[in-house]
């Protein structure tokens, strides 16, 4: 109960010290002398108290303090250690809070790291981030306090989501928040830059810095919470549009859009309103996932709170955060001296541009899938759910010609260029359209449609592999980059093509033969474990070849909540998965199996991987390309 008290209050004294870091902070505004001393040690006090109200929250989810209702709802005596501790962020109050933390120890890391950019920058730079800041204190005070107090003291609490107790899902939550916080960075960074016209190619390599550290983080967050649905949930597969992955994917197209934004920036000054309105929009988008998932409003397996008021407080912060920043946008903002018209139409420069367009459409295909349900049933109080055949229809046209016009991109210089070894690239188109053609002739699926599909992902593959054997070291972070790119496209093509799924029921001591394939249910085995009960099925699975595989999925009995979850167990290749995961079929001796072969699966989080690496390393070059 005290260790609560002193996070309650901590908050408290960290909204008490964002007032006043406003008001000192408007004094320094207008004197002539750097940044003062005391500017950094309030930002420094704000980070403490807020990570002393966190380092509180932990505390109580680890000694169990029932008397804490944030605790008592999502944490049982029976929970690992390790699902205490994560469970802290596992929940809506928690979650909000870890979100004021990373705020308050961005915006202490800004003012250290930007000591060599213009003080008035600096300033505005810290008010309009205390305005976010101020207001997650506010909604967390008011709403969301992760520190209410029960009495009488339950004896137990109700016990963690078990989906949600899973290795996976304990880091995805902290590095996903680091992406998305980064860009109130980067939103504030550059509506003090254009209130100062201070939109130049020396702030661009400032402000590129963040982009990375948000575009790196919210890369590898998406790609953990991928993994975790992939073998949590039971799906068999890295994504299936659902809402809150919907939301996290917006973000990243725009924070993408506006890293390439930045590389032409960086040399010349153009692009400038391009750069402002996807940092706003990057923004907004992340406070949006904010709004739509702790709202309760999006049916999602992820969404933590069913409380739509918590949402209205949001959803008002986020308008007059939009307003706000459109209204310095339009009143100081000043026009490119020389416009995106003025780009040879052959050139780095303009190719960025014509990138941006694809990520925008891509964006708004994704946005229409997710909020479209959410406006149909206010206006007719009628259900749906937007399925993957939305966006695959929608998407899969446009992506050969933006897989096309990446490959050929990836061979311009900036200002001016010309088309060089055409016979060359044409020949490299050939040889992937008749790759492409065989292999999908093989697998007997839509010939015209894939055989293009793939024939763009390989050439992209090919030209990739090209400009990384050829790059210097200087340029080797964006070569690394657009490869991962090219072997995430194809072996997300190659997982979907070549994907098998058999799905049956069968009891104990049964096998189920298909094409020259063997399923034998040899045992069953129960398990008892601190917080539940295992059910172990084992198979040995037959293939053609008379390879032997064995697999033991399991079922769990959690014993607070009492929920049952499926386990898939799952043996990884480098060539293929093989899944398998098991449900009991009611009031019946069968139980239900799904055994799936998930071809190039690993070579997916690879390619992630690689994309990420790429932006680390150009996160630590000092250079950019000449």
């Amino acid at each position: 109960m005290i260790v609560s008290q002193i996070g309650y209050y901590s908050l408290i004294l960290g909204l008490v010290i964002g007032l006043l870091l406003c008001i000192v902070s408007i004094k320094d505004l207008n004197n002539n002398q750097k940044v003062g001393q005391h500017v950094l040690s309030l930002s420094f006090l704000q980070f403490f108290c807020v990570a002393s109200s966190f380092l509180s929250l932990i505390l109580s989810f680890v000694n169990s303090d029932f008397s804490n209702e944030t605790v008592f709802n999502n944490s049982h005596t029976t929970k690992p250690l390790f699902y205490k501790i994560s469970g802290t962020w596992g929940n809506h109050e928690g979650s909000l809070l870890l979100w004021l933390l990373v705020l308050t120890l961005f915006i202490f890391l800004f003012i250290i790291n930007s000591r060599k950019q213009p003080k008035k920058y600096r300033i505005l730079t810290l008010l309009f981030q205390q305005v976010i800041i101020i207001g997650f204190f506010l909604f967390l005070l008011k709403t969301s306090n992760p520190f209410n107090y029960l009495f009488p003291i339950p004896k137990e609490g109700l016990g963690l989501n078990p989906i949600l107790q899973d290795p996976a899902l304990a880091i995805h939550p902290p590095i996903l928040y680091l992406g998305y916080v980064g860009s109130s960075i980067i939103f504030s960074a550059s509506l003090a830059s254009v209130t100062q016209n201070y939109i130049t190619t020396s702030w661009a390599r400032h402000i590129k810095k963040w982009v990375l550290v948000s575009w790196i983080f919210l890369t590898l967050g998406i790609m953990l919470g991928s993994i975790w649905a992939y073998y949590e949930l039971g799906w068999g597969g890295f994504w299936f549009w659902d809402p809150v992955e919907n939301v996290s994917l917006m973000p990243w197209l725009t924070l993408t859009a506006l890293l390439h934004c930045i590389l032409v920036l960086e040399r010349k000054v153009v692009l400038t309103s391009w750069v402002v309105v996807l940092s706003i929009i990057t923004f907004t988008l992340s406070m949006c996932g904010t709004f739509l998932v702790r709202s309760g409003i999006l049916n999602s397996v992820h969404t933590f709170a069913n409380d739509p008021e918590r949402g209205v407080f949001i959803l008002i912060f986020l308008f007059f955060l939009i307003f706000l920043s459109l209204g310095v946008f339009f009143l100081f903002h000043k026009q490119d001296n020389e416009n995106s018209n003025s780009f040879f139409w052959l050139s780095k420069e303009a190719s960025i541009l014509v990138n941006n367009w694809f990520m925008m459409y891509f964006l708004s295909v994704v946005l229409i899938g997710t909020v479209y349900p959410i406006f149909l049933e206010v206006l007719s109080a009628e259900k749906i759910s937007v399925g993957p055949p939305f966006y695959q229809k929608l998407i899969a046209p446009i992506l050969l010609p933006f897989l096309l016009f990446m490959s050929l991109s990836l061979k311009v210089n900036w200002v001016k260029s010309k088309i060089e070894n055409k016979n060359f690239l044409i020949i490299l188109f050939l040889i992937s359209v008749l790759i492409s053609f065989f292999i999908v002739k093989y697998t007997s699926v839509d010939i015209l449609f894939y055989t293009f599909l793939i024939s763009g992902a390989f050439y992209l593959f090919f030209t990739t592999i090209k400009e990384l054997l050829s790059k210097k070291f200087n340029s080797f972070s964006q070569a690394i980059s657009h490869f991962g790119f090219s072997l995430l496209i194809l072996s997300i093509l190659f997982n979907n093509i070549l994907s098998s799924e058999i799905i049956t029921n069968i009891k104990v001591g049964e096998k189920y033969s298909y094409e020259n394939n063997e399923i034998f249910f040899e045992k069953i085995e129960k398990e008892k474990n601190d917080n539940f009960n295992s059910l172990i099925g084992y198979f040995k699975i037959k293939d053609e070849k008379g390879k032997v595989t064995r697999l033991k999925p399991e079922l769990r009995v959690y014993n607070q909540p009492i929920i049952i979850t499926s386990e898939a167990d799952i043996k990884t290749t480098f060539l293929e998965d093989k899944f398998l995961v098991m449900n009991i079929v009611k009031d019946s001796e069968y139980f239900n199996i799904r055994y799936q072969i998930k071809p190039f699966m690993v070579w997916i989080w690879i390619s992630v991987l690689l994309i990420s690496f790429g932006g680390l390393i150009s996160f630590f070059k000092k250079t950019y390309e000449k």
